[in-house]
């Protein structure tokens, strides 16, 4: 399932232009509020497809028969980029379980690059529901590369993948590697990507306008 969220919200068209506005990205407390609230709209879309069970709630002048979620979610992020999306997400999930992943782009001298993940911390993920926030789906090999990582530590029961601009070649090396039953929700789906790998016309380098340029490994 991919979900492009512009399309039904006009509130998240916004926040990506301005994610991508150029005139506008210098403010990294608003890029990063910008990726927060699309994080927040996600989590709420994402919710309306979760499991709910019905408890009984104690209120000052009775009961109350309350839906609930049935199971917490686990919200993964990869670092350093998706903290922004992942904390918007958590201001909605706020008792989840968190995982944190460390994953980027090793380039080498030829221009080229390979995607070096060196660290996860997450609960157990055995038939779980397991959100993976990252806000650029490019090549879609980060995102792989983290689900395979993944299901060593045990067999979600789903997998939603949220980002704030996917690449369509992106998503389709995702449904082809993991499958077509990874949820995919995007604020917005570019359709072109450079030869290095970076989405046109995208937004950049995500991790730099959030939170600085940092040296290349």
């Amino acid at each position: 399932m991919i979900v492009n969220l512009s399309e039904q919200h006009s509130l998240v068209s916004n926040w990506v232009s301005e994610l991508r506005d150029v005139n506008v990205q210098g403010d990294r407390m608003r890029f990063r509020r910008n990726l927060e609230r699309i994080g927040e709209v996600a989590a709420y879309e994402i919710s309306k497809r979760l499991p709910h069970k019905t408890v009984e709630i104690p209120t000052p002048l009775g009961t109350h028969d309350s839906k609930v979620l049935e199971f917490q979610p686990v919200l993964a992020t990869i670092l350093r980029a998706g903290l922004p999306m992942h904390n918007g997400m958590l201001n909605y999930f706020d008792k989840a379980d968190n995982a944190f992943i460390s994953a980027y782009r090793k380039h080498h001298r030829d221009g080229s690059f390979e995607i070096s993940l060196e660290y996860m911390s997450c609960p157990s993920l055995e038939n779980r529901i397991v959100i993976i926030s990252d806000p650029m789906l490019a090549t879609g090999a980060s995102i792989v590369k983290t689900i395979q990582y993944m299901k060593d530590e045990g067999t979600p029961k789903e997998i939603h993948v949220v980002v704030a601009i996917a690449c369509t070649m992106g998503i389709e090396y995702i449904q082809r590697e993991c499958g077509d039953d990874i949820h995919i929700w995007c604020g917005d789906i570019d359709e072109e990507l450079t030869a290095k790998g970076y989405i046109v016309p995208g937004l950049g380098d995500a991790g730099d306008l959030a939170f600085g340029t940092k040296m290349q490994s």
